[in-house]
């Protein structure tokens, strides 16, 4: 694995609904975890608004099962989810987690860096991304 030296900010889409509750949760968890929901905020800031019934298949948002590769060539398969539906055995991850906020608003073939707990680097590279019948 070799070290991550830059920030990959790719561009993000997002639709209107997601975008104002995601804002929403960003301001809200900001008294319980600034940095994250600083993160977060941030993300929604830079990304592409559309209206909900344009927004392109394929785009990682709630409820989306995403498949996507780590810097260290691992696989892995989750749903994105609101943190109250958060369950990591049943592989569903909260948005308001340092992978969730990565994900949100990419598409596959797109890269990003993301933070770890720790301040670590790291990358990921959505493979894969199926959006469910609720989202």
């Amino acid at each position: 694995m070799t070290e991550i030296r830059r920030d990959l900010t790719p561009p993000l889409t997002l639709g209107k609904a997601d975008h104002t509750k995601l804002y929403a949760l960003g301001e809200a968890a900001l008294d319980r975890n600034p940095d994250l929901a600083e993160t977060l905020l941030t993300e929604l800031d830079r990304a592409k608004v559309v209206d909900d019934a344009k927004l392109p298949g394929g785009v990682v948002r709630i409820g989306s099962r995403v498949t996507y590769q780590t810097n260290a060539g691992q696989e892995q398969s989750v749903t994105l989810v609101y943190p109250v539906d958060a369950d990591i055995e049943q592989g569903r991850i909260s948005v308001l987690t340092p992978i969730g906020v990565a994900l949100i608003g990419l598409k596959a073939g797109q890269s990003i860096t993301w933070h770890d707990r720790a301040d670590k680097r790291h990358k990921l590279t959505v493979l894969k991304v199926e959006t469910s019948v609720e989202a």
